[in-house]
């Protein structure tokens, strides 16, 4: 008697060829976008961050340590859309090549072709928990205190040209220096003494050393003036050619306070346990806006899948342009929304859980009802005549440009 495997409904969870062959060609285009993007964000930071820490060069030191605590952070602004765009790649390549009408033709339905995505969106989501929820709230932490250390760190005795050295007691440039920061031009210092008496010198030239301590650091000042006032409270004006001082070094600030004075750098569990104390530090508000905040995000993300589809297959009938603008506006509305939700609730306008829920509900609301709208019809959705007007003005208005960009020419 011959046995007959047991055939695999075409509803079924399994995981199929199919599935492989979808989740593979969303797997790069994925990788790809948050990378990118990762990378974009961070090095737009890292260049203000070479600004704010420019004063010392002993301070470029923490650059590195400062942008490896930005991970999480960009990590969680540029998940959803990395994963939006690398969803609509896929969508409109299947669809371009008439994948998504073959499977259709086979007997999958649009919800079987869409549920690897959900169940990415699914494993995102829990990936989202934990960079928004334990993540983020230490390295916000961790950014702020190497931040205060560098920004205390004091001066080292290097100094570069046209940077300031702003010292409780001491302000020092100088206009130009060499590449070891140790010889300067055009000097201007600003001190005060041990007795709190103000001092003014300036120089055409220094030379800078350390001593051996490595406590202070003497000056060779050449061909300059000495303003200062004398015991008597009286101005007196020294012209010199050489002029020999000491400068100390100063040494870094107190520690940063202990973690969780802002609510954004408590965990979720933290945010939760506060919220249930009588006297929280943070006000309740405060801490429940937060906490349902960052389950929002995380949450939205298996919707996702939903809204991408029925804006990458009406794309074929149009272009993608459209689609890609209507899906950036929905998802920036999402997020200003719920930071809108946020201030509200932490005014007292709003009760927290409302406040966020809305908008949730709102756009997770619309993604399925987009998505229940083409499963009949693919690509026929709510936003179609929509898509289809905009990409017909886009190409009105190429032309138009590219009529007049030929008249000038010719």
């Amino acid at each position: 008697m011959s046995k007959h495997p047991i055939p695999v409904p075409h509803g079924t969870s399994r995981l199929r060829l199919i599935d492989r062959y979808l989740l593979r060609l969303l797997f790069w285009p994925i990788i790809g976008c948050l990378g990118v993007t990762v990378i974009a964000l961070l090095l737009e930071r890292v260049l203000r961050l070479l600004d704010v820490l420019s004063q010392s060069s002993a301070r470029f030191g923490y650059v590195t340590s400062l942008a490896a605590n930005l991970v999480p952070h960009y990590l969680g602004l540029a998940l959803p859309v990395a994963f939006f765009v690398a969803l609509f790649i896929v969508i409109t390549k299947l669809s371009d090549g008439s994948e998504i009408d073959a499977l259709l033709a086979s007997g999958q339905s649009l919800t079987r072709i869409a549920a690897p995505f959900v169940y990415v969106g699914l494993f995102l989501m829990v990936f989202s928990l934990i960079v928004f929820g334990y993540m983020q709230p230490y390295s916000r932490y961790a950014y702020r205190a190497v931040m205060h250390e560098a920004i205390n760190a004091g001066w080292n005795g290097k100094l570069s040209g046209g940077a300031f050295i702003d010292e409780p007691k001491l302000l020092m440039t100088a206009d130009d220096a060499d590449p070891a920061g140790q010889r300067l031009t055009r000097v201007f210092i600003r001190r005060l003494d041990a007795n709190g008496r103000e001092e003014v010198i300036t120089a055409a030239t220094a030379d800078l050393g350390a001593d051996p301590g490595v406590k202070t650091v003497t000056m060779l000042l050449r061909k300059g003036q000495r303003i200062g006032l004398d015991a008597r409270g009286q101005y007196r004006t020294l012209v010199f050619d050489q002029f020999t001082t000491q400068v100390p070094l100063a040494g870094a600030a107190a520690l940063l306070r202990a973690r969780g004075g802002d609510e954004r750098e408590l965990t979720l569990g933290e945010l939760a346990r506060q919220a249930e104390r009588p006297n929280p530090v943070v006000p309740r508000a405060t801490l429940l806006a937060e906490l349902y905040g960052r389950l929002a995000r995380a949450f939205f993300l298996p919707f996702l899948p939903l809204l991408a589809f029925p804006l990458g297959l009406a794309a074929k009938r149009g272009n993608r342009t459209p689609g890609l603008i209507i899906a950036g506006v929905l998802l920036l509305a999402f997020q200003h929304s719920l930071q809108l939700g946020q201030s509200l609730a932490e005014s007292g306008k709003a009760m927290p859980l409302a406040a966020i829920g809305a908008p949730f509900l709102i756009f997770t609301s619309f993604s399925v009802w987009m998505f229940i709208g083409s499963r009949k019809r693919p690509g026929q959705t709510p936003v179609s005549e929509l898509i289809r007007r905009m990409g017909a003005g886009i190409v009105r208005f190429r032309r138009m440009f590219r009529s007049k960009f030929e008249r000038a020419n010719a």
